[in-house]
């Protein structure tokens, strides 16, 4: 595949990552967010669907995800998808837990952990960390 191709489709999955940003509200449910935007150290939760919040979180957590990926594989290689995906699972499976037991006691001294958890799963911070990181082995390894 020719590299302005592989750039382009790049470009495509982070205007489809910028997408869902801006539709969220459409798209997943969440009465987190606008909770979130207020003075939340000092207010009680809204009620919500806790299973419901669970799930759409993790839902978003996947698709965004799988548009990362999609995203390394074009602007490196298929070797990154490998490390990358047992990066992305590792992050699941230790967040999870934690936005689980977050979300069941809902106490105002835990809001501010809760929203840093629930901002790592619903945004795809971590390709922020693996763009540079994979720029820069590459880098490396050409150099050699």
């Amino acid at each position: 595949m020719p590299n302005y191709l592989k750039y382009f489709l790049a470009f495509l999955g982070f205007v489809a990552l910028t997408m869902i940003r801006l539709f969220e509200d459409e798209i997943f449910y969440d009465p987190l967010l606008h909770f979130f935007k207020g003075n939340y150290h000092l207010v009680a939760a809204p009620e919500f669907d806790f299973w419901k919040l669970f799930l759409a979180t993790i839902a978003r957590y996947l698709l965004n995800t799988f548009i990362s990926l999609l995203i390394l594989v074009l602007l490196f290689s298929k070797s990154v998808l490998k490390f990358s995906l047992v990066i992305y699972s590792l992050l699941l499976l230790v967040l999870a837990p934690v936005f689980l037991y977050l979300l069941s006691t809902m106490e105002i001294d835990l809001h501010f952990l809760l929203f840093y958890v629930r901002r790592f799963l619903i945004q795809p911070l971590l390709i922020l960390l693996l763009i540079p990181a994979f720029y820069y082995q590459q880098h490396i390894k050409k150099a050699d």
